[in-house]
């Protein structure tokens, strides 16, 4: 079982007013500097087998963050880059809310193209594609770490619960969040989204997990409990 552990960059002075895409030289500002020390913080019990990152700065900056005091450097993986916004890129949102693109990308995303930019179709096909490629590499028993952004954590998210991308706009990924995804050989299990704040005891690999005395994870020779399972507590 691959863990991955996806983290939105923090935040910058164009989160949320401007869509910043691939704008060049976006930096975390003060806050997101904040975040990014804090997730590193909470994260520090997990054992990372490597760290990846978007090659924009924002994700740069806050997977180094979480880097720093590792045996592991960030590396740099072009598919885990921003959807590319083409000529929407640097808008600002209240102004792209009045496009009637900006209907079918949220009704019907499947079908998004963005004038001189990329289809979300394809943003998600590439970062899927990434991810699956880093499971291969580092094996079942990894647990590894992809700082990346909003669109495409939401993009992994929906194809890792077999939904249609046309409902991807129903997952939240804030600034500096953690969603965490559990790949079996059957399928995967999403184990947190969106998560801002708590302890991450729970996404220690279930092999190094006691086993529960009644029968817990893996008992039934099964990657899924029937009722829920008694969890990791």
């Amino acid at each position: 079982m691959t863990t991955v552990l996806l983290v939105r960059h923090g935040l910058t002075a164009m989160t949320g007013p401007v869509l910043a895409g691939w704008t060049p030289g976006v930096h975390l500002n003060e806050r997101g500097r904040e975040q990014a020390e804090a997730l590193a913080g909470r994260l520090g019990p997990l054992e990372l087998d490597a760290i990846v990152s978007s090659p924009l700065e924002r994700c740069q900056e806050t997977a180094a963050a979480i880097a720093r005091g590792r045996a592991v450097s960030v590396e740099t993986d072009d598919r885990f880059g921003e959807c590319g916004y083409g000529d929407w890129t640097g808008r600002p949102l209240k102004e792209l809310a009045k496009e009637p693109l900006w209907q079918v990308v949220q009704a019907h995303p499947s079908a998004a193209v963005f004038p001189g930019g990329e289809a979300l179709a394809d943003t998600q096909s590439r970062a899927v594609r990434a991810v699956r490629d880093w499971n291969e590499r580092l094996g079942e028993k990894a647990t590894y770490l992809v700082c990346s952004h909003g669109d495409v954590i939401k993009a992994i998210v929906a194809d890792a619960l077999g939904l249609h991308l046309d409902q991807f706009q129903r997952i939240t990924a804030d600034p500096a969040s953690l969603t965490v995804i559990r790949y079996t050989p059957l399928r995967p299990f999403l184990l947190r989204s969106n998560d801002v704040g708590g302890d991450v005891g729970n996404l220690v690999p279930p092999s190094e997990v006691p086993e529960h005395k009644d029968g817990g994870e893996n008992s039934t020779g099964s990657d899924a409990a029937v009722g829920g399972g008694p969890g990791t507590t």
